[in-house]
């Protein structure tokens, strides 16, 4: 009887040994398959920045601070001038996504292309004409020359369209030049090349210290969403996943932005390259003010781009801002609360 029982017991034992062969011979298995799950590559993407300037600064935070990395994204940032050739790299399919103004937006589309804007990360164009000292209004501008980034940019749009109110024709009586980033359009100014210069912070700063004027500051003159977040509705339709993981990326950068000043004061010295203690700060201060939390693209108050493109387009007058616009990314992500929790970890 005692034999008999040990042997019962010891195949009890052999039994549950195999098992646990068995077992940890699967999990060997199914090891990889975990592993390869966890190192999945990154999805490349390019981003088109449209100027070296603080008001581009989330994606900066958010390349730098590996929140586009932690949402599956290996984001390359590619400097180009300004909407017209942003668009163009869009619709050619070597950008993702880029920050192209809206009346470029509407004009594309309005010649069969499929842009679409599907957030905005600041309500207000920060944009300044700044000029030499002798010129006192905006009527001195006759026959001078003045610098944006590229003809159908943001700063072309905005100039324009505030010249016309002083009573300028700003496409007979002004040469328009482009030139590329914000710092040369500056030395461009400081050289003599040109007369005045659309420049945003620091660099209005920086020429009103040598001796330029203010001739219009378009956060007073006009109402204008900026820093959009523009992609296709073609790339929505075939990857709303990766547009997804984007815009959640820049709304991460936003609050990552508000949240952590020091962390976004290396980010700006590191791409706008000055060490400048006050165009720092005062950049920060600005812009910590001006980056929206829920970033919902703007439908309301666009009449002067609507007076813009209609100069070339008169049937946009039949078309509604929102045919521009997909507004469900930040929804999804506002009626979820994960915007909410984003500013209630700090």
């Amino acid at each position: 009887m005692n034999n008999g029982k040990l042997t019962i017991d010891n195949l009890m034992i052999l039994h549950r040994t195999q098992r646990c062969i068995l077992l940890a011979f699967i999990a060997l298995l199914l090891l990889p398959a975990v592993n390869r799950a966890q190192d999945r590559p990154l999805k490349k993407i390019n981003w088109g920045m449209t100027a070296l300037s603080a008001a581009m600064w989330i994606p900066w935070i958010a390349k730098d601070a590996k929140i586009y990395e932690k949402n599956g994204l290996d984001v390359e940032i590619v400097l180009l001038r300004g909407s017209g050739q942003s668009s163009q790299a869009l619709l050619g399919g070597s950008l993702f996504a880029a920050p192209v103004a809206l009346p470029q937006v509407m004009l594309a589309d309005l010649n069969g292309a499929d842009l679409v804007n599907v957030a905005h990360t600041i309500a207000m164009a920060s944009s300044k004409l700044l000029v030499r000292p002798e010129i006192k209004k905006p009527e001195d501008l006759r026959g001078k020359k003045i610098a944006t980034s590229s003809i159908g940019s943001l700063g072309d749009f905005l100039f324009r369209y505030a010249l016309r109110k002083y009573g300028v024709n700003p496409d007979r009586e002004i040469t328009w030049l482009s030139i590329g980033t914000n710092a040369e359009r500056l030395q461009a100014l400081l050289t003599g090349a040109i007369d005045g210069a659309d420049v945003t912070y620091p660099a209005d700063v920086q020429a009103e210290r040598k001796g330029y004027r203010v001739l219009i500051d378009a956060r007073k003159e006009i109402t204008f969403p900026t820093t959009s977040v523009v992609t296709r509705r073609k790339t929505i339709r075939e990857d709303r996943d990766t547009v997804m993981r984007f815009v959640r990326s820049h709304v991460e950068g936003i609050a990552f932005h508000k949240q952590n000043k020091e962390f976004a004061l290396k980010v700006l010295t590191k791409y706008v390259r000055t060490t400048d203690p006050e165009f720092l700060e005062g950049s920060y201060n600005i812009f910590k003010q001006d980056f929206i939390a829920a970033p919902y693209p703007i439908t309301k108050g666009l009449e002067p781009t609507y007076d813009y493109v209609a100069q070339t387009r008169p049937d946009i007058r039949a078309h509604k801002p929102e045919e521009f616009v997909d507004p469900s990314f930040i929804a999804e992500l506002d009626k979820s609360g994960f915007i909410k929790k984003l500013y209630e970890q700090k």
